[in-house]
């Protein structure tokens, strides 16, 4: 599964939509807020995240993209 930075901020939109925050409005930090959260999970995902492969001939540890 790839990860999206735009799938990710929009997930996050709903969520905090679902708990009263407002997304539209000249004073609404909620999207860009939403934008700096998706882009920081995904790029610390993305840096520090390994997968291990037990077996095979792809045995060994690789990060995820």
């Amino acid at each position: 599964m790839a990860l999206s930075k735009a799938q990710l901020k929009n997930r996050i939109i709903t969520e905090m939509q679902a708990h009263g925050a407002t997304a539209t409005g000249e004073h609404s930090w909620v999207n860009r807020m939403a934008e700096a959260i998706a882009n920081a999970v995904v790029d610390e995902v993305q840096s520090n995240a390994e997968v291990q492969v037990t077996g095979g001939s792809s045995a060994g540890n690789y990060g995820v993209e």
